[in-house]
């Protein structure tokens, strides 16, 4: 199915090429030119045509200036062919390198076609500017749709989540990364706004909270106001990543979800730098769209009356403060806070501001501070609901504890200062750890839940030029999302290369950078020493630099020393994937502490603000434990970098539970222009993104495949005695003749069972190779056609020059004979004499052109009636083609789901086959074993012979052994149906879906198996037991009482076993029950797309009969068209015939020419009548034609 460009309206033309440029790239010729790619300092590749190579060195004529300049033959990049004009797919280039990377995102940003896949990637490309590609009809394109049949969209990919979901029945996973400004919140948001409409449930809640599609969409302003701020390169950037996990039920309806969030900037609550701004929701509160507020919360409308939100700019210009208030309010309202919440929330935000406000001032001659005015402590007192005396006594002389005992300590102004602000950061990012939580009760429903999509927004690579302990945990987190990428992707390719049966070594390509990871969070590690030095009393930055290079330098190839001196000083670098990054250490160990006043803090705990209550009650401080007395290792008793670990391999833990989907963002430039793009900062971010990674792991494999059909058809013409014309021969076959016939390295291909996978490159070779002989048999057709045309032209000027000797030459005798005098007295006589012959032929020419008129009506009544059923035809093929479409939708689904079970086949025939060995081994042993019985029940009848006066003890041993007997045939049938049953489990192959469950059934069957084999040890142990005690009846026959009762025991034993074989029969039964049902229902499933299959080969068969019956009725028509033509040559001939008589017999009677004049004008009428009626048959016939054709084209497409 082609994409309906139409559906898209408005927006098609930002999704994909129009079918007129389509062909125009595909069919574009070659110049015969060889273009690359060369560096530029200022585009950073710019196209160039290659003039020559010698030594190395290569000279090229740049295309844009002209200028001709020498290069190195190994800074070159090869330009991929005309026809990858604006690839949507950068994977399936010719050539994968950073230029063609570079120049498709490029062309595809100025067309505004944001949107690329590059393999498993999507990429996007911020627009800085609204476009139309998320409206509501564009999901509606979107929904159910394959990635192959739709352009490129963030939409594609989250339907893709989602249909995996339901048909793998496993959970998902959408990565969504890039740098600040790149537009992943926004992408976030469209995502989650995605899954809403197409899993909604619907309804409305009886508490006044919206619903739960609602109330999923409305988590993001809510978080937005408290996690997100202006930076210097996006209004409304997030300064956290989160991982929001959408669960839904087993039919795909929406049941809860819930939201984890790592790495919140906490620094920003106290400090901003040039240009940026505090969280959305402090100038929210002061903007005065609630008057109230401003008054409750003790606030002026100024912000510059605040320190802590006026260090930078103060207002956004494409934000409204006031207007984004109100829906942060009903965020609140939707998510179903409470009113004393939602002011309680407002309490806190304006305490931090005024409590970063407050001033203290040093005591004279003494370095111990004390409060320079008490009016904003007082506001926070009011609040919080604190005790404001106690609340500056504990600030300025906090209480520690030394030993067993407290004592209250000293701190200067800058101390202060300092714990202030770790106190607002504390307190700032509790609080959003308790808003994160109260919004997960909210979307936590009593829906069952079976699978969930997980949407992962976190920054990308940071690469500043003054890199600190921020950048190192959010690199670190980079690093592990892109191992498991790595891991991810050649997995899957690796995959393809074993299902096509390629030989090929598994590479992990997550190892590439186990080595800065196990760096960072190795036993003494950086993580590691870090967390060590922070529990030193008297560690300091230096310390913890010495103990760096002490363990890594020389020592780790992830470490390095600093060798450029740079503006910021730097103490250490690391060899990232992304590039090398320089980190300055100071102050590490008071952020991984990140130390709080506990005074303060127990003063916050016992606060009558219950909101402040809530948020430190599981605080642990020195003075008094947390909730439940117990002391533990929690809240302050964590270090920053120990969390963000824990919660790093939670996430890890979580998405390698999931099938991956990866987004990654760029920024186009730092100017927010529309359609400009920076092609240096553009490459910077493919490099950290990890695409310029996907691509080189890539390369190391196959990535260009093609089917061995499409190979065959396009590049026969290489060789096409390879694959005669006339001589049928399997593609596979053929395609292996055709590489094999032509000069290339035939290392750089491998033949799988259906297609052929290349190396990076060798697609453009063969394309050039083709384009080289396409270029030759144009040149040697182009050649041919001017020959025949210029024959043409000679024999037309030889025709013309006989042509004019024949006129000169009647011209001459026309002259000659027109002065002969007796030539004019004949002239004059001869019409006299055949006046009446005329008019007997006018007679007859009457009575034919009324036959000819009768002719004409009966063709123009025919012709409407054709007409008529034409158009009825049309109709009914028109319906048939709309069912038709219906119906190969409904077959196109139904072989999807036919290959996905047949590779489920494929898959569990080996190990089928190997319990069917081990059921054989069995059946040798039991086999075995029946034999012993045998020989037992003939040593039996001897001693009946043998022994008379104890034949009635015998006879019942006699009779126990014969219920022995067919309790062991009995057994012996069982496990034969047994091997039945695992014979149909070949059947039950198209019902298992899931492979693990695959696997958890296979081993419990091996599990059975392993039992009956301990179970037939134990049987043949007691026949030997029987055997011992026959022998010992031979030799004793005083002891035969005692041997019988010890075969009675065994007996029993037996019996019991058997019961024992018997139960689990049952198990088995009821469990290939269960399997035979879901195959029924499968085998039903298929067998009713079977019959839809045919009943459209039937509607085929039948237009195609009604096809013939319009051909034949087509020749009618053509047959009495030239019946019609000939009538009208035959009466033009004689027409003119007259015409000349009439002429000659000029001398007649006024009133004979009164009469040929009339007949005249009638044969003219008769014939444009028969002209009119000529053109209408044959616009008819063209007609016909046109339709038949397309008919014919589309039931070929449709068949």
């Amino acid at each position: 199915m082609s994409f309906d460009y139409e559906a898209c309206q408005d927006a098609a033309q930002y999704l994909r090429l129009t079918r007129e440029e389509i062909l125009a790239n595909q069919t574009q010729k070659p110049d015969g030119k060889k273009y690359v790619w060369f560096p530029s300092k200022a585009e950073a590749y710019v196209k160039g045509e290659l003039i020559k190579t010698e030594k190395g060195k290569c000279t090229i004529k740049s295309c844009a200036e002209g200028k001709e300049m020498t290069v190195k033959e190994e800074d070159l990049q090869e330009m991929n062919p005309p026809r990858y004009e604006k690839c949507e797919d950068m994977a399936n280039m010719t050539f994968l390198n950073e230029a063609s990377v570079l120049n498709n995102l490029r062309s595809r940003y100025e067309s505004f076609m944001i949107y690329t896949y590059s393999g498993l990637f999507c990429v996007t490309v911020n627009p800085y500017k609204m476009l139309p590609v998320y409206a509501s009809y564009v999901i509606a394109t979107y929904k159910g749709k394959r990635r192959t049949e739709m352009p490129p969209h963030l939409y594609s990919i989250a339907d893709n989540a989602y249909t995996d979901m339901l048909m793998n029945r496993e959970n998902q996973s959408m990565l969504i990364t890039g740098e600040s400004g790149a537009g992943k919140t926004v992408n976030t948001k469209k995502v989650i706004q995605y899954f809403a409409l197409v899993a909604a449930i619907g309804g409305s809640q009886d508490d006044g909270k919206g619903t739960l599609e609602d109330q999923i969409v409305q988590c993001n302003p809510a978080m937005e106001a408290f996690g997100n701020a202006k930076t210097v390169r996006n209004d409304n950037s997030s300064r956290f990543g989160k991982f929001i996990r959408i669960h839904f039920g087993s039919t795909g309806l929406l049941a809860s979800g819930d939201i984890e969030h790592y790495l919140l900037e906490k620094s920003r609550v106290i400090y901003q730098q040039e240009g940026e701004r505090n969280y959305h929701i402090f100038y929210q509160i002061i903007s005065g769209s609630k008057p109230e507020l401003i008054d409750q919360l003790l606030v002026t409308k100024d912000p510059y009356d605040f320190k802590s939100i006026s260090q930078g700019v103060v207002s956004v210009p494409s934000m409204d403060d006031g207007a984004e208030l109100l829906l942060t309010d009903d965020a609140f309202r939707v998510l179903g806070f409470n009113q004393e919440e939602i002011s309680g929330i407002y309490r806190l935000m304006a305490g931090i501001m005024h409590q970063q406000n407050m001033k203290f001032k040093n005591k004279q001659r003494e370095e111990q501070a004390e409060p320079d005015g008490t009016e904003d402590a007082d506001k926070v007192a009011y609040l919080f609901g604190l005790n404001s005396a106690d609340f500056i006594k504990y600030i300025c002389h906090p209480r520690v504890k030394v030993g067993n005992e407290y004592v209250t300590k000293g701190q200067s102004c800058n101390q202060v200062s300092y714990g202030i602000g770790a106190l607002s950061k504390g307190l700032f990012g509790r609080h959003f750890d308790w808003l994160v939580k109260l919004i997960n009760q909210t979307l936590s429903t009593k829906l069952p839940r079976s699978f969930f999509i997980g949407v992962l927004d976190i920054a990308g690579f940071e690469i500043f030029d003054s890199n600190s302990f921020e950048q190192l945990c959010i690199n670190f987190t980079n690093e592990k999302l892109q191992q498991f990428f790595n891991h991810h992707m050649f997995v899957l390719e690796q995959e393809e290369y074993k299902k096509e049966g390629i030989d090929w070594v598994f590479i992990d390509f997550g190892m590439d950078l186990a080595a800065c990871i196990e760096l960072i969070e190795k036993p003494l590690g950086i993580m590691s020493i870090l967390e060590e030095e922070c529990m030193f009393p008297k560690a300091s930055d230096d310390t913890f630099k010495d103990k760096l290079y002490q363990n890594h330098l020389g020592k780790s190839k992830a470490f390095g020393k600093p060798v450029k001196k740079t503006k910021y000083e730097a103490h250490f670098e690391l060899y990232h994937y992304a590039g090398t990054v320089q980190y300055n250490i100071c102050g590490w160990l008071e952020k991984n502490k990140d130390p709080l006043n506990n005074s303060v803090v127990d003063l916050y705990k016992k606060a009558s603000l219950k909101l402040m209550q809530t948020i430190w009650e599981g605080y642990v401080t020195a003075s008094g434990g947390g909730k439940g007395g117990k002391r533990k290792k929690g809240g302050s008793f964590m270090t920053v970098s120990s969390l963000h670990r824990q919660s790093l391999n939670a996430l890890m833990t979580n998405l390698r539970s999931t099938s991956p989907h990866f987004v990654r963002c760029l920024i186009p430039n730092e100017r927010k222009c529309p359609g400009e793009m920076d092609s240096h900062l553009v490459l910077h971010q493919l490099r950290c993104n990890g695409v310029l990674e996907g691509i080189r792991i890539c390369r190391k494999g196959f990535p260009n495949r093609v089917p061995y059909g499409d190979f065959k058809q396009r590049y026969r013409i290489l060789n096409p005695k390879a694959a005669p014309e006339g001589q049928f021969m399997d593609s596979k076959k053929a395609s292996e003749k055709l590489l094999g016939s032509i000069e290339i390295d035939h290392e750089s291909y491998k033949l799988g069972h259906t297609k052929v996978f290349f190396r990076a490159g060798m697609i453009g070779k063969l394309e050039e190779m083709r384009d080289n002989k396409l270029s030759a048999i144009f040149k040697l057709i182009q050649a041919r056609m001017r020959g025949m045309l210029m024959r043409r032209e000679y024999q037309k000027m030889i025709d013309r020059r006989q042509a004019c000797r024949i006129i000169q030459s009647n011209l001459r005798a026309f002259f000659g004979m027109a002065n002969c005098e007796w030539m004019k007295l004949m002239f004059k006589i001869k019409p006299l004499l055949k006046t009446a012959e005329s008019a007997k032929e006018l007679e007859e020419m009457e009575k034919e052109f009324a036959e000819t008129k009768v002719n004409l009506e009966k063709e123009t009544k025919r012709r409407k009636e054709l007409e008529e059923m034409q158009v009825s035809f049309i109709q009914e093929k028109n319906d048939l083609v709309m069912q038709l479409q219906a119906q190969q939708d409904q077959i196109d689904d139904g072989e999807d789901r036919c290959d996905q079970l047949i590779k489920t086949k494929v898959e569990l025939d080996g190990k089928i086959k190997e319990l069917t060995e081990r059921l054989e081994d069995e059946e040798e042993l039991n086999n075995e074993l029946v034999s012993k019985k045998r020989k037992l029940e003939d040593e039996c009848s001897e001693l009946k012979k043998d022994i008379d006066d104890l034949e009635i003890t015998l006879a019942k041993v006699e009779k126990e052994k014969h219920a022995t007997e067919n309790k062991l045939k009995n057994l012996q049938e069982e496990l034969a149906t047994q091997d039945e049953q695992i014979a149909k489990l070949l059947k039950e192959k198209k019902a298992l879906q899931e492979a693990h469950q695959q696997l958890d059934d296979l081993q419990s069957e091996e599990d059975k198996v392993n039992s009956l084999t301990k179970q037939k040890a134990k049987l043949e142990q007691q026949v030997d037991d029987l055997e011992v005690s026959l022998e010992q009846e031979k030799k004793l026959r005083m002891e035969l009482e005692r041997t019988k009762r010890k075969l009675e025991g065994d007996l029993r034993l037996t019996q019991e076993t058997v019961m024992d074989l018997e139960n689990d029969k049952q198990r088995l039964e009821e469990k290939l029950k269960k399997h035979e049902f879901e195959y029924s229902q499968l085998a039903s499933k298929l067998e009713d797309e079977q019959a839809l299959v045919s009943q459209l080969q039937k509607k085929i068969k039948e237009l195609q009969a009604r096809i013939e019956e319009l051909e034949e009725e087509l020749e009618a028509e053509r047959a009495a068209r030239a019946k019609v033509e000939k009538q009208r040559a035959d009466l033009s001939r004689e027409l003119e015939e007259l015409s000349e008589r009439l002429e000659e017999a000029g001398g007649a009677t006024a009133a004979q020419i009164e009469l040929n004049k009339r007949r005249e004008a009638e044969f003219a009428k008769l014939r444009r009548e028969i002209e009119e009626s000529n053109l209408g048959h044959e616009a008819t016939v063209s007609t016909l034609r046109k339709k038949h054709a397309n008919t014919s084209a589309e039931m070929s497409e449709q068949v």
